[in-house]
C-alpha cells in the first residue's frame, strides 16, 4: 500500500504581519493532486496543521475544504490528522465524528481509562487498500503535553532513576502500551505505522522557526522508543525533512518555508510504500513553491544594493504571488536613511520587503548590551538575559525549568481558553 507523510503545514501562519493563504491553498491543491496521481491509500499529517491554537476561520476553511475535496475524489483515501505543539488539541478533535464519515480520523489528546492505562483502542487507526482491506495500523500519537502524561499514576511507576524527568518517562510509558495494544490487535501481514509529534536526539533543526516544543532540554526523545517492528514512523515538528538514524524514521518537514532561514534547503512530502509488514521505499515528493523568497545579505550596503538591482523581475505575477525579501545589512555606522535607500532599489520590482535587519559593528570592551530583535530573541533568552542583568550571573538549571513550566501552562492555557 502506498502512504503520503506531510506535516507542520501551518495554516494560518502570520509571515511578518502578512497572511499566506494563497500560499496554502496552492500547496493544497498540489497535495489533492498528487495523492489523486500517486493512487495513495492514505495520507498522515504529522501535527501542527495550524499555526496557533486559535487559527482563523479563514485557516480552518482552507483544512476543510481540503477533506472534503480529497474525499470527493479519492472516496477511499483514509487521512490521520495529529495534533503538534502549536494546535489545540481539543479543536482539533471537536470535529472528529463529522470527520470519520469522510474517513478522515482526528487525534489531539491522549486519554486514560479508569485502571490508568491507555485509551489505546482511540489512537490505532486502521489503513485500508484500494480494495478495503485493512493492511496497516496507524498509531496515532498526539503531541504529548506534560500535563497529560505526568501525575501520580505515573509518579507510582517510576523508578528512582527516572523521577527527575516525569516528563520523559510519561512518555516512554505512551509509547509502550500503544505499541503493546498494537501488536495485539493487528494480524499477520499488517504493518505497523507510528505518526508521532516530537523532536528525537540527533535531529537537525532550522535555525530560527521552531518553537521549543515543551520545557527546556527534556523534550528530546530517543528513536529507540520505535521499535524494528514499527515499518515506518511519520514524525513531525522539525521543518527540515530527514530521517533519524534510520531510513524508516523521518521527518517529512515544513511543506513550505516557515521562515528566511529555511529558504535554502528543499521542502517536501514524503511517499511511502508498504509490502505486508514491511516497509519497501521512500520517496521524497519536492513541493513546488508557490511564492518565490529571496534572502539577500548580511553585507555591505553598496553591495546590497547591487545584489537588489539584479534580482529578477516578473512584472506578470499578481501581487499576492510577489516574492518575499529579506534584507540584511553590515553598516559600519548607523545610516538613518537605510530603509529609504532599500525602498529606492527596490522601485517598481515585484518584490515584498518583510524584513529589514541593520547588523552594527561590535565595540570591544562597549558596556551598553546590544540591540536584539525580541521576535528572534524569544521569551526564554529574554529571560536569561534579565536575570543575568539582575542577579549578575546567568540562572541556574532549576530557575530556567521553572520559568518554561510556567512558559508551558500559558500555552496550556491559551489552548483551553480557544478551543
Amino acid at each position: 500500500m502506498k502512504l503520503i507523510h506531510t506535516a507542520d503545514w501551518h495554516l494560518g501562519q502570520s509571515f511578518h504581519g502578512q497572511e499566506r493563504h494563497v500560499e496554502h491553498r496552492a500547496f493544497l491543491d498540489w497535495l489533492l493532486d498528487t495523492l489523486v496521481a500517486r493512487r495513495a491509500d492514505a495520507l498522515l499529517v504529522a501535527g501542527d496543521i495550524f499555526d496557533v491554537v486559535n487559527p482563523s476561520l479563514r485557516a480552518q476553511e482552507l483544512l476543510y475544504d481540503f477533506i472534503v475535496s480529497a474525499h470527493e475524489r479519492l472516496p477511499g483515501l483514509d487521512i490521520v490528522l495529529i495534533a503538534g505543539n502549536h494546535d489545540s488539541g481539543n479543536r482539533i478533535e471537536l470535529p472528529a465524528p463529522l470527520m470519520r464519515r469522510l474517513r478522515t480520523h482526528a487525534l489531539g489528546r491522549v486519554r486514560w481509562l479508569d485502571d490508568g492505562d491507555l485509551d489505546a483502542e482511540r489512537m490505532l487507526v486502521p489503513l485500508s487498500d484500494a480494495d478495503g482491506e485493512t493492511r496497516a495500523w496507524c498509531l496515532a500519537l498526539p503531541f504529548l503535553r506534560p500535563a497529560e502524561v505526568t501525575g501520580a499514576s505515573l509518579a507510582r511507576e517510576a523508578t528512582d532513576e527516572q523521577a527527575p524527568n516525569d516528563y520523559v518517562a510519561g512518555i516512554s510509558r505512551v509509547h509502550t502500551q500503544l505499541i503493546e495494544a498494537a501488536r495485539a490487535r493487528r494480524e499477520p501481514g499488517q504493518a505497523l505505522v507510528a505518526m508521532s509529534h516530537a523532536h528525537l536526539h540527533g535531529a537537525a533543526v532550522s535555525e530560527a522557526s521552531e518553537r521549543p516544543i515543551v520545557i527546556g532540554g527534556e523534550e528530546s526523545i530517543s528513536a529507540a522508543l520505535f521499535p524494528d517492528d514499527i515499518a515506518y514512523v511519520a514524525l513531525g515538528h522539525l521543518h527540515r525533512a530527514q530521517q533519524v538514524g534510520e531510513a524508516r524514521i523521518r521527518y517529512s518537514g515544513s511543506p513550505l518555508p516557515l521562515d528566511f532561514s529555511e529558504v535554502a534547503y528543499p521542502h517536501q512530502v514524503v511517499e511511502v510504500i508498504l509490502d505486508g509488514e514491511t516497509l519497501v521505499a521512500t520517496e521524497a515528493l519536492p513541493v513546488p513553491r508557490p511564492v518565490a523568497m529571496h534572502r539577500v545579505g548580511p553585507a555591505p550596503l553598496e553591495q546590497v544594493l547591487a545584489e537588489l538591482e539584479a534580482l529578477e523581475d516578473d512584472p506578470e505575477l499578481s501581487r499576492d504571488r510577489w516574492p518575499w525579501l529579506e534584507v540584511r545589512v553590515e553598516l559600519e555606522a548607523p545610516i538613518p536613511d537605510l530603509r529609504a535607500r532599500v525602498e529606492a532599489a527596490l522601485e517598481g520590482k515585484s518584490l515584498r520587503l518583510l524584513r529589514l535587519e541593520r547588523r552594527l559593528p561590535r565595540i570591544e570592551g562597549e558596556d551598553a548590551p546590544a540591540r536584539v530583535d525580541l521576535e528572534s530573541l524569544g521569551p526564554r533568552k529574554l529571560f536569561e538575559r534579565t536575570w543575568a542583568d539582575r542577579w549578575g550571573e546567568p540562572p541556574e538549571a532549576e530557575v530556567l525549568a521553572d520559568f518554561d513550566r510556567l512558559c508551558q501552562d500559558v500555552l496550556d492555557a491559551e489552548g483551553e481558553l480557544t478551543s
